[in-house]
């Protein structure tokens, strides 16, 4: 007998099933294939790093779902979902990364045992893992079933958080402001940026107050000086230096629930430009907050960023931040409500989003954000509690440094006199991304 470790209760599985069999009445449908694997872990428990292969979970209108995968994976389902293992299902390794054969053929077979050959069955279109290949190889081997578009059907029901769920995202946020807390304290010039991050992930998975930490569905990201005017860089084995801003972005995870944090260092003396942007988004981010009000839209909130940041002269378009909880690589948000003036989903008590309005210029990026939840009255939560600025070291200084043996160093190309641009970047307005022009 496998002992399973699930994370929810069964009642909260069953409040999960029913509301994805409601999303899938009013569409019509008799079944979903869900391929994503935040969708799946969340509606039975599943939790595997097999989704670089085809899986799925089948939602039926009258029975418990059935999980679909590799058959060594299977034992993995047994081991982590909540349904009985004559709900497991594997396919033969030969379907794998065969030229020959497809596991969607498979898939098409348990469809048909279970009644389905003929049925409305709706399929995750727009999804990492659901690829062109298998839509057309499913819709061949079901000639006679209706395959329907049901991207974010199951992603909707996510949007808001139960109690057990806000349980696993406050730790998960503990896990985050550990993880800040050790990058303020290390980040150094000097030191190398791998080093730092080496640090940063074992804060990760040690996790903090007596709970473990889930690895995230992104990678530290931390471009510095001029190549945090590029919002998605990881790092390299270069060190920090003196006179410039790097900006973190990482998420504390805590059995896959996420609470994404950034904050901002800057080694030396900011600029006067910097501090001006720093004192606009500080105000931009408390009056989104305070705008993030349950009745409210999603709309609300972006407008009350942008507007605070108008006044200061910085004109930001985009979105700036977007729904957030369960997830797996290569993403932590839910991909359901966008933080930005045309989204008018309203809010809802029990929501949690990334509230993240960046700035990227064309020399230096800036990020102070936060993870927030959507109460039953007032303005929202912070999930995280740490000092909203750019944290300053005022000693660090630059350091001139050799050559990286993989080419020139950009930060000692600007020490040796090599300047990519003299554009001054205070005031002005900012593309799509953020992004001063």
């Amino acid at each position: 007998m496998i002992r399973k470790d699930l994370p929810f209760s069964p009642a909260e599985y069953d409040r999960r099933l029913n509301r994805t069999r409601i999303a899938m009445e009013a569409a019509g449908l008799d079944a979903v294939v869900v391929s994503d694997p935040s969708n799946m872990a969340w509606l039975t428990g599943y939790d595997g790093w097999s989704f670089y292969v085809h899986q799925g979970v089948i939602v039926t209108k009258d029975s418990a779902p059935h999980w679909w995968g590799r058959a060594m994976d299977a034992e993995g389902a047994r081991r982590t979902v909540w349904m009985t293992d004559d709900h497991v299902h594997g396919y033969d390794d030969g379907f794998v990364q065969s030229i020959e054969r497809h596991p969607m053929q498979d898939l098409a077979l348990r469809l048909a045992e279970l009644g389905l050959d003929h049925a409305r069955i709706g399929v995750e279109m727009e999804n990492y893992y659901y690829s062109a290949k298998a839509h057309a190889v499913l819709a061949a081997a079901l000639p006679h079933a209706s395959l329907e578009d049901a991207t974010a059907l199951v992603n909707w029901q996510r949007s808001v958080k139960s109690d057990e769920e806000l349980v696993f995202m406050r730790r998960a946020a503990r896990i985050s402001e550990t993880i800040v807390d050790g990058l303020v304290e290390r980040t150094a010039a000097g030191v190398p940026k791998n080093e730092v991050v080496a640090d940063a992930w074992r804060d990760a998975i040690m996790g903090a107050d007596g709970h473990w930490g889930d690895y995230p569905a992104i990678v530290p990201m931390l471009p510095s000086g001029s190549d945090a005017a590029a919002p998605h860089l990881t790092w390299d084995g270069r060190a920090f230096n003196g006179g410039e801003a790097t900006f973190f972005e990482i998420a504390g995870c805590y059995r896959r629930y996420h609470v994404p944090f950034c904050r901002t260092i800057f080694l030396g003396t900011p600029p006067d430009d910097m501090l001006r942007a720093e004192s606009a988004l500080v105000a931009g981010l408390e009056a989104g907050l305070d705008a993030a009000r349950a009745g409210n839209t999603a709309g609300c909130v972006a407008n009350a960023m942008n507007d605070a940041l108008a006044r200061a002269g910085i004109e930001r378009k985009g979105r700036c931040g977007y729904s957030i909880g369960l997830s797996y690589p290569p993403d932590w948000g839910e991909r359901t409500v966008s933080l930005r003036p045309e989204d008018r989903t309203v809010l809802m008590p029990g929501m949690t989003f990334h509230f993240m309005p960046g700035l990227w210029m064309r020399d230096w990026g800036l990020e102070i954000t936060e993870s927030i939840l959507i109460r039953e009255e007032g303005p929202a939560e912070t999930l995280c509690n740490r000092p909203r600025k750019m944290f300053t070291k005022e000693n660090e200084q630059a350091v001139p440094r050799p050559f990286d043996i993989g080419g020139p160093d950009r930060v000692s190309d600007r020490l040796f006199g090599v300047e990519p641009g003299d554009d001054g970047l205070s005031g002005g307005q900012a593309d799509e991304s953020g992004r001063q022009n």
